[in-house]
């Protein structure tokens, strides 16, 4: 096997590389905080998403996590949660959750790797496009429910549009 085989073999080994690559095609500004995680920022139709892929040890996992740049008052928690539950009815891979104390919306999703697998490039680019998709999708109707007043039935109405005909 050549050096250049082995390297490139060595490469997709650890799928952060991969993310890695992936980001500096895209010019996004990132910090590889290790062999196991990167952080990057991403510029959204409606806000910067600061988006960590790790690599979580005892479950064999590449995670992604978005975090959103605001917190959840704790008077629109109840309200929140309602709609974090029917947003995740309309996501086939990865969900939403609101983490603990500071309140905090995320956006989770994870391969898992056990056994010896392998990420692929072409994965993490769905991974990354999966998580971003639902960020955009969905931040409107978290803005409804935070700051328009809105109740979840409302929110999700008005943030999900489906087009019908042509224009």
């Amino acid at each position: 096997m050549t050096a250049i085989l082995m390297a490139a073999e060595a490469a997709h080994e650890n799928p952060i590389d991969l993310i890695e690559q992936l980001v500096s095609e895209n010019e996004w500004p990132f910090e590889r905080c290790g062999d196991g995680d990167i952080a990057v920022c991403v510029s959204g139709s409606w806000c910067d998403y600061n988006l960590a892929f790790a690599l979580a040890g005892p479950h064999e996992a590449l995670t992604l996590s978005a975090a959103f740049d605001f917190r959840v008052p704790k008077t629109r928690r109840a309200e929140l949660c309602q709609l974090l539950a029917q947003v995740n009815e309309r996501l086939w891979i990865g969900h939403f959750d609101l983490s603990g104390e500071e309140g905090s919306i995320l956006y989770r999703h994870g391969i898992p790797l056990g056994g010896g697998a392998q990420a692929t490039a072409e994965q993490c680019e769905q991974m990354l496009r999966a998580g971003l998709d639902a960020c955009e999708r969905f931040y409107p109707a978290f803005q409804f429910v935070l700051w328009g007043g809105k109740n979840a039935e409302e929110a999700i109405a008005a943030a999900i549009l489906d087009c019908r005909g042509e224009a």
